[in-house]
């Protein structure tokens, strides 16, 4: 289990979680080394045991390392931690692009044309290297303040060139954005991420998905057989150029699609333009769904049934005058590859009937919603997985049930009868209404300071001026957060105010006089700091030659330039003393002269 304050790989340390997907935890780290926020995404614990997870994964990190575009999130390191497979990512502080259509619903033309640039490019990027995204999907796209945009979660993604798939037929995305020649299980390819690139658009033209159904097997149908509603019919002020991009990137048949994501990335450039102002809607090449083939092969049969009937009644004719001629054969073999086809037919109608008899049995069985409130989401997948019944999750508020638990049904209520096969909504308790605070001491004033006004907060930060000399206060750095006016788990509703006092660092004097300094280490002491230093000497024969005996600016006060220190130094020297001669022979008897 990963907490906060861990360390991954002994260089990433855990703050947050920040995002939970099928196949791993995202989570809000701080690289100790390079001093930088970033995300880590670590395989869940249940699948980093299965060997065929661990090379998914793994692959997922050897085709992400490859990209290196601005509308892609950025790979920084993969590696593997006591038994965590781990990839560090760009942080990004965005809102996924899900949250905004439901907060908005549809967006502007301008706006929708800007994100579509942006994508087309980056998913251009990862096609030139031979990297298909496979799970495009506004969940998967984030969006920044300034309107950039970044493509995230490649977790699926595979190389064409690879050697070591073992599922390019596992149809892994999202349902609402399947192609449909993934949902009938085949291979995907450059134009299936175009599909999902066009349904994307659609929702962001007219804010709702286009094909909806009570569970996964119906919307895969309709991928397959409904034709994509009208743009222009939702909204009337949306040109017919933009619907055709549409149109074309999501046509059934994959022969009427763009070739490439960069065609398509250059047709949104001008579907704004005038030229393309009275543009007749599109109309697909090929047979664009398998109506429209049962169709087209319904009227050659049609014509081929009437060009047999003329060639029947020339056989009658002939018939006829074989019957005079005793020459009844023929019709009588007729007769019986006629009645063999029947039987063949009838008992193909009737293994169909059957099939489809206990596809739909299965399908429309009733089940019971288990009670799954106040328990984890875990036990709610399980006893869901039992009764055979899809779920999808939403946070919502609770002040009574905890966070993380499951709060119970949107719309429904436990005990409630459905089909199975339905997919339900599980309210998740994201815990009492407002934003939930953490305790944002030892972090960055301003990286925190962005995180809490994209919630919605209001951040009042107040400096306070500290010493590294301090020892309250040694390891702080300049714009670290020293405290907060609001514990961690209290909550804040919109427009609240955190106030954050965080450290500005200055340099205060230090006790010269403890020993670790001598008149060398002062100097420069002063000379990095711009002040002026004097030394007077005092005559100080029972302290070491040099030793600092006072200072005139005070331990712990600020250092400001353009100042004068004064420092007072022991010398052994007395400045009062006569200078002896060097050598005293006044009373040297060995000097004087005899006397006579």
């Amino acid at each position: 289990m990963i907490v906060k304050g861990q360390k991954i790989d002994g260089r990433y340390q855990i703050i947050r979680t920040i995002g939970e997907g099928g196949m791993a935890n995202v989570y809000l780290a701080y690289d100790t080394i390079l001093e930088r926020e970033v995300a880590v995404k670590i395989l869940r614990g249940d699948l980093a045991s299965d060997e065929k997870f661990v090379k998914r994964f793994q692959r997922e990190a050897k085709a992400a390392s490859s990209l290196n575009h601005p509308n892609i999130v950025e790979m920084y390191d993969v590696g593997e931690d006591d038994g965590n497979y781990f990839i560090v990512m760009e942080y990004v502080n965005g809102k996924t692009l899900k949250s905004l259509i439901k907060k908005r619903g549809a967006l502007s033309l301008s706006e929708t044309i800007d994100i579509m640039l942006q994508l087309t490019s980056g998913i251009a990027c990862a096609h030139e290297r031979f990297i298909i995204h496979r799970d495009i999907k506004p969940q998967n796209v984030l969006i920044l303040e300034d309107g950039r945009v970044k493509i995230t979660d490649f977790g699926i993604a595979v190389a064409l060139n690879s050697t070591e798939l073992t599922q390019t037929n596992s149809v892994m995305g999202s349902v609402h954005y399947l192609p449909p020649e993934q949902a009938n299980g085949n291979v995907a390819t450059v134009k299936s991420d175009i599909y999902s690139l066009g349904i994307l658009m659609y929702e962001l033209l007219t804010g709702k998905l286009p094909f909806k159904g009570d569970n996964a097997v119906e919307i895969a149908i309709k991928q397959m057989k409904d034709p994509l509603p009208s743009i222009v019919a939702e909204n009337a002020s949306i040109p017919q150029s933009v619907e055709n991009v549409v149109l074309r990137a999501c046509a059934k048949n994959p022969k009427n699609r763009y070739d490439s994501v960069s065609e398509m990335h250059e047709d949104l450039k001008t579907v704004l333009s005038e030229s393309r102002r009275d543009e007749e809607k599109l109309i697909y090449k090929y047979p664009d769904t398998e109506v429209e083939a049962a169709k087209l092969k319904e009227r050659l049969k049609e014509e081929k049934e009437e060009e047999q009937d003329v060639q029947d009644k020339e056989i009658e004719k002939d018939e006829e005058r074989d019957d005079k001629e005793g020459k009844v054969g023929v019709k009588k073999f007729k007769i019986i590859v006629t009645l063999v086809g029947v039987i063949a037919t009838i008992v193909v109608i009737g293994l169909l009937v059957a099939f489809f008899g206990l596809l739909k049995s299965s399908e429309t069985k009733t089940v019971i919603l288990p009670d799954v409130a106040g328990k984890s989401e875990e036990y709610a997948q399980e006893a869901l997985n039992e009764i055979g019944v899809y779920y999808q999750k939403e946070d919502t508020a609770s002040e009574s049930i905890e966070e993380g638990l499951v709060v119970g049904y949107k719309s429904r209520k436990e005990g409630s009868k459905v089909k199975s096969g339905t997919t339900v909504t599980l309210l998740i308790s994201s815990g009492a209404s407002g934003v939930k605070l953490d305790n944002y001491v030892g972090r960055n004033v301003n990286a925190v300071q962005i995180e809490l006004e994209t919630l919605g907060l209001k951040v009042v930060k107040t400096a306070k001026k500290v010493s590294t000399e301090e020892d309250d206060y040694k390891d702080a750095f300049e714009g670290m957060i020293l405290s907060q006016s609001k514990a961690e788990g209290e909550r804040l509703d919109e427009g609240g105010v955190l106030e954050l006092t965080y450290a500005t660092l200055i340099t205060v004097y230090p006790d010269f006089t403890d020993g670790t300094y001598d008149r060398d280490k002062i100097q420069t002491f002063c000379d990095d700091n711009g002040i002026k230093c004097t030394f007077e000497e005092t005559y100080k024969p029972e302290k070491k030659n040099g030793t600092i005996l006072s200072q005139s600016r005070a331990v712990g006060v600020e250092v400001k330039p353009g100042v004068t220190l004064k420092i007072e130094i022991a010398t052994n020297k007395n400045p009062n003393a006569t200078e002896e001669p060097a050598t005293d022979t006044s009373n040297d008897a060995s000097n004087q002269a005899p006397t006579e």
